[in-house]
């Protein structure tokens, strides 16, 4: 299969790393703006410069390959998306915003012989395939409760983070509303409310509500499960500062400026850990009250000779893991839903079960 990724920053260029090792890739080409992109060492991968908001350009590169991944940032997968449904190329991209997965939606309703699998990768993605299994083997749930936290080692600044992936995903997610069930009943939820402390492996941490981690889960779960949310995780402090940034200075309607704030003041690190955690109580086939958990932390590691930090290589199995399903033919056509992909499916292929399975 040949794959194509638009997008040739770190997340995109991990991917091809990670496809570089599957023997069901045949070859890789990475689609950006740049020419200067280091793609030494991958032999399956080759760059091109495409402009992705020229139309024609980015029609051209969709044509020449069996499967795209949209690497690039959140606000292009609109057009990326129209472009693989006018050409039947199956799509998947990484994004967490809800009304960019509602697109590709309706789009995927429309021309349904390809495959569109939005909310790849870490949060949403493995996160919603760990909480739609676990809910599902309990014939009823009382909670099912999703943690995510990409976090820094070690930080010494007032916020207890520094940066480890998109900007702009990160400021969207803590801007935009989410979604929740409660009582069986799907709720908006607001950004950086709902905040709680969690302890793992004696690390505290603060968790507190973001948009589109939860996915499509709320649809799939209404009626079904009691209360069912999902939130990302911080070092205590850090919720409260955002907090006074986005809405006490009312910087939450200019997300490009906080954007820039970030890009030019906040540090990226790569030394960072992804904290993993999903737990969900209630009743088996028996009617016995049961708890089932998923918790993992997980760190970067070498593949091929390139350092991968944690979130871009939780970030990039996730992605690669439903390819190979695709390539597999265990993916439908039109549409398809993170939680439809079971968990033992998933810990079967090869960076799945390397990275959260291990």
């Amino acid at each position: 299969m040949k794959i194509g990724i638009i997008g040739a920053g770190k997340v995109g260029a991990t991917i091809a790393t990670l496809l570089e090792t599957c023997r069901f890739c045949r070859s890789v080409v990475l689609a950006d703006a740049r020419t200067d992109v280091n793609i030494r060492g991958l032999r399956k991968a080759r760059l091109r410069q495409v402009d992705v908001t020229k139309r024609a350009e980015l029609v051209t590169f969709v044509r020449g390959v069996d499967a795209i991944v949209s690497a690039a940032p959140y606000f292009l997968n609109k057009p990326i998306a129209e472009a693989c449904a006018s050409a039947g190329v199956s799509y998947f991209d990484l994004t967490e915003d809800v009304d960019t997965t509602n697109f590709v939606r309706r789009l995927a309703a429309k021309k349904g012989r390809a495959t569109f699998m939005p909310q790849c990768g870490l949060a949403p993605g493995a996160i919603n395939i760990v909480g739609g299994s676990l809910a599902s083997s309990l014939s009823f749930v009382r909670h099912c409760e999703m943690r995510v936290g990409a976090l820094p080692l070690n930080a010494s600044n007032q916020m207890k983070y520094y940066l480890s992936w998109s900007t702009a995903g990160l400021i969207n997610e803590y801007c935009q509303v989410g979604e929740a069930l409660y009582a069986g009943r799907r709720v908006t939820t607001m950004p950086l409310d709902g905040i709680e402390r969690i302890t793992i492996d004696g690390t505290e941490y603060e968790a507190f509500n973001t948009s589109g981690g939860v996915a499509t889960m709320c649809e799939t779960f209404e009626g079904k499960v009691q209360e069912l949310n999902y939130k990302t995780m911080r070092y205590p402090g850090h919720r409260d500062l955002m907090k006074f940034l986005l809405h006490d200075l009312n910087l939450a309607p200019r997300q490009d400026l906080v954007t820039q704030i970030f890009d030019q003041e906040v540090p990226l690190t790569e030394s960072d850990v992804v904290v993993f955690y999903v737990s969900v109580v209630g009743n088996d086939k028996g009617g016995s009250l049961k708890q089932r958990s998923f918790i993992k932390k997980m760190r970067g590691d070498t593949v091929r000779g390139r350092r991968l930090n944690a979130i871009q290589l939780t970030t990039a199995a996730g992605v690669v893991a439903v390819l190979e399903l695709y390539a597999r033919g265990r993916l439908g056509p039109g549409f398809v839903k993170q939680e439809s992909v079971a968990l033992k499916d998933f810990l079967g292929t090869q960076w799945g079960g390397k990275v959260y399975g291990g």
